[in-house]
C-alpha cells in the first residue's frame, strides 16, 4: 500500500473508531437517563402528593380556627374538640399465636361401635404460649381530631388520646400504624393503603402538634413547609450526549 493511501487508511480508521466509542457513551447515557426519569417520576409523584396534602391540611386547620369540622361525621365529639380528618383504616392489636403443648401425651382408647374409639389419657408436657404479634381485626372508620385517634367499627372501638400519647411507630411505606399511650401497656394500631396513609401521616403530625402548642402554630408550620416543598420540586435530570469530535 502506498504511504499516501495507507495514511488515509489510517485516518478513516480512526474516525470510525471515535464513532464507535461516542456511540457507545451515548447509548449508556440515554440508559442513564432512563432510570434517572424513573426515579425522578416517582419522586415528582410523592413531591405532587405531598403538595396536595399540605393544601388539605391547610383548609382543615382555617376551618378548625372557627371551630368547624373538616369532614361530615356522626361522632360524639368532647367540649373544644374539632374533626379533622377521616378515612378507612384496619385496626389491629397485640395478640398471640396458639400455644402448644411441648412432650408426649400417654392413655388408652376404648372401642366403642363401629369402629369408633374414645381415648382416655392425660396431657404430659410444657404448654408453650404463642409469640407476640399484632393481631388484625375489623376495617372500620378513622377518624383524627385536635384532641385524639379514633377507629369506630362493628365490634371494636378504640381511642387513643394525644394526652396520654407515648409515640407512634409506622413502616416504610407509611401504611401502617402502631400508636404507644400511657394508658394501655400493649400497642395497637391502625393499617392503611399506601397513600391513605401518607396522608394520615402528615395530618397526624399537625394534630399532635396543635395539641401541644395551638392551631395557629399548626398554620405556620404549614406555610414553612409548603414554601420547602416548592423550594424542592423535583428537576428533570438533563441528558449529557458526548459531542462529535473533529478530525483532521
Amino acid at each position: 500500500i502506498a504511504r499516501k493511501d495507507l495514511g488515509i487508511l489510517c485516518n478513516v480508521t480512526a474516525v470510525c473508531q471515535t464513532s464507535s466509542m461516542s456511540w457507545w457513551s451515548n447509548f449508556k447515557a440515554k440508559r442513564a437517563l432512563k432510570r434517572a426519569l424513573d426515579v425522578h417520576e416517582l419522586d415528582y409523584a410523592n413531591w405532587q402528593r405531598d403538595v396536595e396534602i399540605f393544601q388539605k391540611i391547610e383548609k382543615a386547620f382555617e376551618l378548625a380556627v372557627k371551630g368547624e369540622d373538616s369532614v361530615p361525621n356522626n361522632t360524639v365529639q368532647k367540649k373544644g374538640e374539632i374533626i379533622l380528618w377521616q378515612g378507612q383504616g384496619q385496626m389491629h392489636e397485640t395478640g398471640r399465636t396458639p400455644g402448644r403443648y411441648v412432650g408426649t401425651s400417654q392413655g388408652f382408647s376404648i372401642p366403642l361401635v363401629g369402629g369408633i374409639r374414645y381415648r382416655v389419657g392425660a396431657q404430659r408436657g410444657t404448654f408453650v404460649a404463642g409469640d407476640e404479634v399484632q393481631a388484625y381485626k375489623e376495617v372500620g372508620q378513622v377518624l383524627l381530631t385536635t384532641e385524639r385517634v379514633l377507629f369506630n367499627g362493628q365490634m371494636n372501638t378504640k381511642e387513643w388520646a394525644f394526652a396520654k400519647w407515648n409515640g407512634a411507630s409506622t413502616t416504610a411505606d407509611e401504611s401502617d400504624y402502631v400508636f404507644h399511650v400511657s394508658n394501655r401497656q400493649k400497642t395497637s394500631g391502625i393499617a392503611f393503603g399506601p397513600n391513605r396513609g401518607r396522608e394520615f401521616n402528615r395530618f397526624l403530625a399537625c394534630a399532635i402538634i396543635a395539641a401541644e402548642h395551638g392551631i395557629p402554630r399548626v398554620l405556620e408550620e404549614v406555610t414553612k413547609n409548603r414554601k420547602e416543598l416548592e423550594e424542592d420540586k423535583p428537576v428533570i435530570p438533563p441528558l449529557a450526549l458526548d459531542a462529535p469530535k473533529a478530525t483532521d
